[in-house]
């Protein structure tokens, strides 16, 4: 049986997928321009070079995935231009690191609370233009740190050797108090007959009648 040659509709398709641009070199153009060029040479092809050029499918761009190039993306919208600082800005001192944030509760070390022991307790005077007396307490932490305690609310039982919970927070009319004792916690009861804010004061919900 002689050899078929291949028909002028398959040429014409080939031409066709060799003429087609493409922004991606895909490996369907190359086996067809090499096929072509084969055609071209031989024009005498077995049935199966020829089945197999003519049941290729065409691969579709969309399934074509375009490499990803970082530097090619358009930079997000900003008011500021993007520059680096220069030599000279730098020796000049452009570069500054921010300022570590003070602690106003150094002896807690970062925690929410702390235990401590009562040594004394006592009265503090505001400064001006504020006058009264305010409830304090020196409490040693079981770090050992010694610190001085505004105790809030009315009335107060602490007394010496009594175990509290401290918190942080000043007072703003007493300089060097820096911490607050908890209400209704350890030793200390909160503050009786009180309506409103009963949680700040550890004050209980009362009966109703």
């Amino acid at each position: 049986m002689p050899p078929s040659t291949p028909s002028v509709g398959t040429i014409r398709l080939l031409r066709h997928f060799i003429a087609r641009p493409s922004p991606f070199s895909s490996p369907l153009s190359t086996s067809a321009k090499r096929t072509f060029s084969l055609l071209r040479r031989t024009p005498q092809t077995t049935p199966t070079t020829l089945a197999a050029v003519t049941l290729r499918k065409p691969i579709s761009h969309q399934n074509i995935i375009a490499p990803s190039n970082p530097s090619s993306q358009a930079r997000k919208f900003s008011s500021t231009p993007r520059h680096n600082a220069t030599l000279n800005q730098v020796r000049n001192g452009c570069r500054k690191g921010k300022r570590v944030r003070k602690t106003t509760s150094p002896a807690l070390v970062g925690r929410p609370q702390m235990k401590g022991v009562c040594l004394k307790t006592g009265i503090t005077k505001p400064k001006k233009p504020n006058s009264g007396e305010r409830k304090t307490a020196r409490i040693r932490l079981t770090n050992g740190a010694v610190v001085t305690g505004y105790i809030p609310g009315e009335g107060h039982n602490i007394q010496q050797h009594s175990v509290v919970l401290i918190r942080g927070g000043r007072a703003q009319d007493c300089p060097g108090v820096r911490y607050h004792l908890v209400r209704g916690a350890l030793d200390l009861t909160g503050v009786g007959n009180r309506i409103t804010s009963r949680s700040k004061y550890g004050t209980k919900k009362p009966k109703s009648a």
